[in-house]
């Protein structure tokens, strides 16, 4: 199963290398991973997606828990929570496609970044299923130069789930 973890972490170097190393050496892969500094210069929150059992993912964020630079985790697919990803994304449109390209991308709600037709460039935000459906339409009507996305990020509705404990 497909798991978005959430971890706020002290913003210092090394701390990055030391959740992949985590990973690495253990042999569990990372399909997405996103950090920056929270509201807290002194913290960063690092996004991470991971596949794996609940027993596997479970056994990750103990490890997690361990490192000393991990002050929260939050395991988001286990609650209530809002998913976003960001997709740029570069086209070149062939004579006769453009009408299709702009419907898909109006339909959509998609942003033109740069319209030029030979690089035409999109930003979309959606759920990572909206983005992979989009990729697709898009690619019957247009030639995909490159995809860009950011890797799932995640945040709980209502009450927030991860706060610092230090």
């Amino acid at each position: 199963m497909r798991h978005i973890i959430s971890i706020l972490m002290q913003n210092e170097a090394g701390g990055l290398s030391r959740v992949a190393s985590l990973f690495a050496t253990r042999g569990y892969n990372i399909e997405s991973l996103s950090v920056a500094p929270t509201e807290d210069p002194a913290l960063s929150r690092l996004t991470l997606v991971t596949l794996g059992s609940d027993q596997v993912i479970n056994q990750i964020n103990k490890q997690l828990h361990k490192l000393v630079d991990v002050v929260n985790i939050a395991d988001m697919t286990l609650g209530d929570h809002l998913e976003r990803e960001l997709l740029l994304l570069k086209v070149t449109i062939p004579d006769g496609a453009q009408d299709a390209v702009h419907a898909l991308v109006e339909s959509d709600r998609a942003r033109v970044l740069d319209d030029a037709p030979a690089n035409y460039t999109l930003e979309l935000t959606g759920t990572s299923g909206q983005i992979d459906e989009f990729v697709d339409k898009i690619g019957t009507h247009a030639n995909i130069l490159a995809v860009v996305r950011s890797g799932p990020m995640a945040i709980a509705r209502g009450q927030p789930v991860l706060i610092a404990t230090i």
